[in-house]
């Protein structure tokens, strides 16, 4: 059966240029990424593709069964985590290439043209993109202008052959010393199988782009492994059809990013390196710690801390890399951020002089979180390291904002008074796993659905003020926490 790749037929209304003379140009359906910006650079992620547009719903879906260890036999999954071999077969004759969803890559180059709003053009040389890192390409972008508005565009060409040009803008960072108004969203669980969007993506992208978001943090979990990236080019589809989603290409052309990764989309539920599994069949823990860094536009380390403005400073933690296993026995020696990261976190907070200090971690700190669960500092089972982040959190004022659980939430800490926010999961679709009737004398808020938080900081009677809201998928309000400076 042959496969028709459809090219886009039309010029969306945001800008983006997409050539219309057939598929032999290196085009960017899976769109750019504008990252880890400061006041005075920025990362620029490109990927060039094939085809101008994703393969649609007419392309098959990869079907995945397991060997049953005693019989051999091949069957669903079972409830848990079987450790079982995964069997992927691609019907009708299809491959990774030509499954729905699928956006594969091509050789050629990118260039970044990009300027202050009415000033004139500057260039990035030429770069090639790596085809061993599924045709991607990161141009740093230095010597920016602080608290400056930035347009962008993105060329590719393939020899003589021009490709395709894509636009967008973004925000730097203001200087220490201004006391500059700043908003950041922050959402989590972007399940591809949840998506609410009618044209393909999730509503909540628009809702923030209401809101001229100064930047975004996607806390992890953008995509989810575990049911069937078995093996390296599978994981990579994970990435191009998330990315090429109509709702996620427009956002991100226009709002710089954070990307923070968590278990799905380093490896499988609940993983930590070295884990010894059959379940993920070809794909090794490795190859997921290489390709997160491959996907997104990410600099030396995926722990980091920036600067926006005098009064916000945000730390974005790593949670998967340095852990150690779920079922070590708790004490001193078990850890989820490692020695190294643990030092460089208090050293830089201890650092700061801003007004509000944000922790914004993969995984919660605070809780409530199901019994069941065992992979984070508000679980039992780490909670000698948890005790001594909550202490030290509590200690230096800062707040937390955090991911992964699928609910929204605000809890303040009964013995620390650490508070917590959780920006619950990208749609309606995807909320669940707690219940209203669980609510605690530690929550201030819960919800169980959909959408996310927003963090305004801003100067009333010239002091610093810093307001929390947790939105629907809709753009509602759902509620407003406002936090003062000690």
């Amino acid at each position: 059966m042959i496969r028709r790749i459809i090219p886009i037929a039309v010029v969306l209304a945001c800008g983006l240029l997409y050539s219309q003379q057939g598929n032999q140009r290196p085009y960017q359906a899976t769109g750019f990424k504008i990252c880890e910006v400061d006041q005075s650079s920025a990362i620029v992620w490109a990927r060039l593709t094939r085809s101008s547009a994703r393969i649609g719903k007419e392309g098959p879906m990869p079907i995945v069964q397991y060997a049953d260890p005693q019989t051999g036999e091949l069957g669903p999954r079972r409830r848990g985590r079987p450790d079982s071999t995964p069997v992927v077969e691609f019907p009708n004759g299809s491959t990774v290439d030509t499954i729905e969803g699928a956006v594969p890559g091509a050789p050629g180059e990118v260039r970044v043209r990009y300027k202050p709003v009415g000033a004139e053009w500057s260039r990035s040389k030429w770069t090639a993109v790596d085809a061993s890192r599924d045709y991607t390409a990161q141009i740093k972008l230095e010597g920016l202008m602080a608290n400056t508005a930035y347009e962008v565009e993105i060329r590719s060409r393939n020899g003589e052959t021009t490709g395709q040009t894509l636009r967008g803008r973004f925000q730097t960072a203001p200087s220490v010393e201004r006391p500059e108004r700043v908003v950041f969203t922050v959402t989590t669980g972007t399940s591809y199988n949840d998506q609410d969007h009618s044209r393909g993506g999730f509503k909540m992208y628009g809702q923030m782009l209401a809101l001229a978001p100064s930047f975004f943090v996607h806390t992890g979990d953008i995509v989810y492994y575990d049911g069937q990236g078995k093996s390296l080019p599978l994981a990579r589809w994970h990435w191009q059809r998330m990315y090429s989603l109509p709702t996620n290409v427009d956002f991100h052309r226009q709002v710089a990013s954070y990307f923070i990764k968590d278990d799905h989309d380093f490896f499988m539920n609940d993983s930590w390196p070295g884990i010894e599994t059959k379940f993920m069949g070809d794909f090794t823990w490795q190859q997921g710690l290489e390709v997160f860094p491959e996907q997104v536009g990410m600099g030396e380390k995926t722990y980091r801390t920036v600067r926006w403005g005098k009064d916000l400073q945000v730390w974005m933690v790593e949670g998967r890399d340095f852990r150690s296993p779920n079922n070590m026995p708790d004490g001193p020696e078990k850890t989820i951020w490692g020695a190294e990261q643990m030092a460089w976190f208090k050293r830089t907070v201890e650092a700061s002089d801003a007004a509000f200090r944000v922790l914004i971690s993969p995984t919660p700190v605070v809780g409530p979180d199901r019994e069941n669960k065992k992979d984070n500092h508000s679980n039992v089972v780490f909670q000698h390291e948890g005790d001594q982040v909550r202490d030290f959190l509590a200690q230096n004022n800062m707040v937390v904002v955090c991911g992964d659980r699928h609910w929204q939430y605000v809890s303040v800490d009964d013995k620390t008074g650490l508070r917590e926010y959780s920006t619950g999961p990208g749609s309606d679709e995807h909320a669940g796993g707690f219940r209203q009737e669980l609510r605690g004398p530690e929550h201030r808020y819960l919800n169980i659905v959909g959408g996310f938080l927003s963090g305004t900081v801003d100067r009333e009677d010239g002091k610093p003020v810093l307001t929390f809201r947790h939105y629907s998928v809709d753009g509602d309000v759902l509620n407003e926490d406002r936090v003062l400076p000690n």
